[in-house]
């Protein structure tokens, strides 16, 4: 081999600034995972109670007094209307007053909500079995009762209104999922966009492969493992349309600003609205406004709406499926407003055309991405 065919050594400045750029890159993606898990708080859980007035606002202020700012306390007037609110989502469990005290919760919200409401029953019941021992002790101080009377055992119950299926009885199933759903939506874009040449072609392949993507990712996570509930093909049309979202937004920002729209969507996929998620967690624990944030992008949307279609039939899920076709609709702007855009610069560099040199000096330009056929 001659010395001239030889690859020339990389530049020593440009071998530690690319060393150096890796390793910020891998800090950035640590700190995108990490962040919302470490900096998230126990806070703002919607609770509705059920009781009377005064009951009611005793527990609302013992709760203030003992767990400030966890809660954010609805009274409702029975367990029925309780029951309803946590149904349809406007709350993830309730405290029920009367003769006979009881927290509702719901598995399906997480592991952490049914946790904290445990907790939250043994501490009601451990306050009402003091309030009775004091008052039967008064009560015989006073003379109103005999002596050695033992006051009665106050006992919390705790119902799962809406519990976890028993495929998946710790609730792990779509926490895991998501991250690969999100991952995979990223992966079919960023290859329909790097692939397939035309823009009504990676239209197709987009339409293609979030029907044939949403259909058998449906059927792993329903038929295969349980995680998923309900109707198949609902399950089936939310799966699609959040890889059709993905996809279409990293092919529609190729097209737009050409290869740097990639990273883009990437990035915003992966780094931004997967983290941001609450996939794992209440999207109130998430620190300040993140959580509602987070479900604007679509790895949050999806996460909630496939939680709803399996669990909360009653739930209002229209904003989700919302915030996944407006993502949809973004990238399909983005190819068609390439498409066009591509064939104005082709149509002017056609041999013999007035403006070839200027459409040849616009195509040197032009970004990668806008010289696909179209």
């Amino acid at each position: 081999m001659s010395r001239s065919t030889l690859t020339p050594h990389t530049p020593w400045l440009r071998s530690v600034l690319l060393a150096v750029g890796a390793a910020v890159a891998v800090l950035i993606v640590v700190l995108a995972f990490l962040w919302p898990t470490m900096t998230s708080t126990v806070k703002d859980l919607p609770v509705a109670v059920a009781g009377n007035s005064a009951a009611a606002a005793q527990v609302e202020k013992q709760l203030a007094s003992s767990a400030h700012g966890v809660f954010d306390l609805t009274t409702v007037a029975s367990r029925g209307d309780a029951v309803h609110l946590i149904r349809t989502r406007a709350v993830d469990g309730a405290i029920v007053l009367g003769d006979r005290p009881e927290v509702l919760t719901a598995s399906a919200n997480g592991a952490a909500v049914s946790q904290l409401l445990g907790q939250v029953a043994a501490t009601i019941q451990k306050q009402a079995n003091a309030q009775a021992s004091a008052a039967v002790a008064q009560a015989v101080a006073a003379g109103q009762a005999p002596a050695g009377t033992v006051a009665p055992t106050i006992t919390v119950a705790v119902t799962d209104v809406v519990p976890l299926a028993s495929t998946d009885a710790r609730g792990l199933g779509l926490s895991a999922a998501s991250f690969p759903l999100v991952l995979g939506g990223m992966l079919g874009g960023v290859l329909i966009a790097l692939l397939v040449a035309g823009s009504w072609r990676r239209l197709t392949a987009v339409v293609v492969y979030a029907v044939a993507g949403g259909l058998g990712v449906a059927a792993v996570l329903q038929a295969g493992f349980g995680i998923l509930q309900g109707d198949y093909a609902l399950n089936a049309l939310a799966v699609g349309l959040s890889m059709f979202a993905t996809a279409a937004f990293i092919v529609g920002m190729n097209a737009l600003i050409g290869t740097a729209g990639i990273p883009v969507g990437a990035v915003l996929t992966i780094l931004v609205g997967n983290p941001l998620s609450a996939a794992a967690q209440p999207m109130q624990f998430i620190a300040g406004p993140w959580g509602e944030i987070g479900q604007w992008f679509v790895p949050g949307a999806s996460v909630t709406l496939l939680r709803d279609l399996s669990y909360f039939p009653d739930a209002d899920a229209s904003g989700s499926w919302l915030i996944l076709l407006g993502w949809a609709v973004l990238g399909l702007i983005g190819m068609t407003v390439g498409h066009f855009r591509n064939q104005r610069v082709v149509a002017a560099a056609a041999p013999g055309s007035a403006e070839t040199g200027e459409a040849e000096r616009a195509a040197s330009v032009e970004p990668a991405g806008a010289a696909v056929p179209v």
